[in-house]
């Protein structure tokens, strides 16, 4: 089974991005595999009965919830929301679609080409200049048809202790329209650590997604293919990552986490370090779990370039069982993009919606965590399209049957920053292994 699938975590977010100049349509995909089913099938719902399969913990379906019981209340159509573990819930998808009974809307974390057939064309809801969706987060095929919709995005991001920027008496910007570039942080977040004995500057997930936020930042492409799907390196990338392994010096950035897998989270939640590189999941787990100091979101470095990397936070679609139940599942989805009902979906469920000119009320006590959302819904709107190039390519190579089983990142950079290599000769081994696995044309 061939999937791509978004980022699993508690998918708490805000923003929305406007602005952002749409990318190409992803992927060209076999006349076969993306053709429009038939609605001959005698499984599915009806036009009053739908079934909505999700997987949440519990607590974030609260938003899903709300608005299956909204639409029966204004429509007479029951939505059977149906919540499963998400350990099993890309084989029971899976093998939904081989016994013929997929559910008629879901919110899926990956596309699965045994079923990519099925899906109904969302183009109506997408292309809907009234709802806002921002483009570069849709699939689609070649021919325009968007198989999904995001249920909300997700985005790296600067978390800093607040407590030490005050201590040291240095100070941070907090408006994205007056950001640092990564060595004015950088240098200010290691005078933070001198001032106040902090044990390090900054953690750094050891995810190839933060590593191409930071690459982005910084002018670069990271791992990017061509039109023949041959992938490469530029130099404003190889520059990037050479600064990056150089950072992981046990004072700056600590070696363990990229060479060993140590917690950055939980070191940063110690108090003992200035700034943590992660992402807007973090907010409703810090706005419970840190309390021995004040934390803030920061906007991120731009060093030219304003980007991030933004990725879908679950995947949106609709089945074509049979005629009835799909006109049915695709007039529950046009009204759930409805930006009103959207946002209210956004503000149950604490998520980072795709549509852009919303303003969430999320319902979180903590004032850190709500101006966190509120830099985000700032931020996203100014970053560079290549912001959305890793989840564009995703549903790319999986509708060519391919996918990213590995990606070598961690590895190569783990060996660079333990000098068993250098930073180009880990560039040159993760260029190879994306062309081994999802290089050329199909």
């Amino acid at each position: 089974m061939t999937t791509v699938g978004v980022r699993r975590s508690r998918r708490l977010g805000r923003g929305a991005i406007g602005r952002l100049v749409p990318l190409a349509a992803v992927a060209t995909a076999g006349a076969l595999l993306l053709s429009a089913c038939g609605s001959g099938s005698d499984s599915g719902g009806t036009s009053k009965s739908l079934t909505f399969w999700i997987s949440t913990v519990p607590g974030q379906d609260a938003g899903w919830k709300k608005m299956v019981a909204q639409y029966k209340k204004e429509t007479g159509v029951d939505v059977k929301l149906v919540n499963i573990p998400y350990d099993g819930y890309t084989t029971k998808l899976h093998n939904a679609a081989q016994a013929n009974s997929l559910p008629d809307v879901a919110a899926v974390p990956a596309l699965d080409p045994i079923w990519s057939n099925k899906l109904i064309d969302l183009s109506s809801i997408a292309n809907n200049k009234t709802n806002k969706i921002n483009a570069n987060f849709l699939a689609k095929d070649s021919s325009g048809k968007v198989l999904s919709i995001p249920s909300d995005v997700t985005a790296s991001g600067m978390f800093i202790n607040k407590s030490l920027f005050e201590k040291a008496g240095v100070s941070f910007p907090t408006s994205p329209s007056k950001t640092w570039t990564w060595k004015d942080f950088i240098a200010a977040a290691n005078k933070v650590r001198e001032k106040t004995d902090a044990k390090y500057s900054l953690t750094f997930d050891q995810s190839p997604s933060r590593l191409r936020a930071m690459v982005y930042e910084m002018g670069g492409k990271y791992v990017h293919a061509d039109d023949s799907g041959k992938f490469s390196v530029d130099a404003a990338t190889k520059k990037a990552v050479n600064y990056f392994v150089g950072l992981n010096d046990d004072k700056t950035m600590p070696k363990s986490v990229w060479t060993s897998g140590a917690d950055p989270s939980a070191m940063f939640q110690s108090g003992d370090v200035v700034a943590y590189w992660s992402g807007v999941w973090q907010v409703p787990a810090f706005a419970e779990s840190i309390k021995k100091f004040e934390w803030a979101s920061v906007p991120t470095p731009a060093e030219p370039v304003q980007a991030s990397d933004v990725n879908s936070g679950g995947m949106t679609v609709g089945f074509n069982n049979n005629g009835d139940a799909a006109a049915a599942a695709t007039k529950f989805l046009s009204w759930l993009y409805e930006p009103a009902h959207y946002q209210a979906l956004c503000e149950a469920s604490g998520f980072l919606p795709v549509e852009s000119g919303l303003s969430p009320k999320y319902p979180f006590k903590s004032e850190a965590a709500q101006a966190a959302f509120k830099l985000y819904n700032e931020s996203i709107p100014l970053y560079d399209p290549i912001s959305g190039y890793f989840n564009s390519a995703q549903t790319n190579w999986v509708l060519k049957g391919k996918s990213l089983t590995e990606d070598p990142t961690k590895t190569e950079l783990g060996k660079a920053i333990n000098g068993q290599q250098s930073a180009d000769k880990a560039l040159e081994n993760i260029v190879a292994g994306y062309n081994q696995q999802v290089g050329g044309a199909s």
